[in-house]
């Protein structure tokens, strides 16, 4: 596999050149604003970090070069089935994902479950299509949490899922953004609409 260079513009320790995702992403995962991109070579990625230091504005395509993602959750507490809601934008297209599920194990968790299964709805589109990154958007913490390792995963729907999470960032670049749920973000209401839809609520 192709060497790469992650140069962070912004994160955690500031600015700086990486040579592994984990290195990179311990800068970045949890930083409002993180701005970062891979290179193929050191040049091009002192060059982008001298561009953010001599005052140059990114353009909105150099923040970030994977899908991005809005992801939600709902439960019906009269049946006990969850859903999810999702919509992942990727190349000017938009895909929307509004889905019902019956797991009386993963439902003890009401929404998580459907927060949960919008994560692995999503993870999976992206390796069934080859997509090389996705950004996750999410009002849950533990999402990102459970994923990076930060959080123990201790019920068996948690555990699947951050194994989930693993396997895929084997062959996808995974990034969760935590955002405030029910604060007007407009594909985060997306997601959660789509997640109520899917339950009839």
């Amino acid at each position: 596999m192709a060497k790469k260079f992650y140069a962070v513009r912004v994160g955690r320790d500031g600015s700086g050149i990486y040579t592994t995702w984990d290195e990179c992403k311990r800068q970045v995962h949890g930083v409002a604003r993180a701005v970062y991109k891979s290179f193929p070579t050191r040049e091009e990625a002192e060059a982008f970090v001298r561009g953010w230091e001599k005052g140059a504005e990114p353009e909105p395509e150099e923040l970030w070069q994977g899908a991005v993602a809005y992801v939600d959750g709902s439960y019906d507490k009269v049946t006990g089935d969850f859903s999810c809601g999702a919509v992942l934008f990727y190349e000017g297209g938009q895909v929307e994902f509004s889905e019902r599920f019956s797991d009386r194990e993963l439902s003890e968790m009401h929404n998580v479950a459907g927060e949960i299964m919008g994560v692995l709805t999503v993870l999976r589109y992206c390796r069934e299509r080859g997509i090389p990154a996705v950004e996750i958007h999410h009002d849950y913490e533990g999402l990102g949490r459970w994923a990076d390792g930060s959080w123990k995963a201790n019920k068996p729907g948690t555990q699947r899922y951050a194994a989930e999470c693993r396997e895929t960032a084997r062959t996808v670049e995974l990034r969760f953004v935590k955002v405030k749920g029910h604060s007007g973000d407009k594909y985060n209401d997306m997601a959660d609409a789509l997640a109520r839809k899917a339950l009839g609520i």
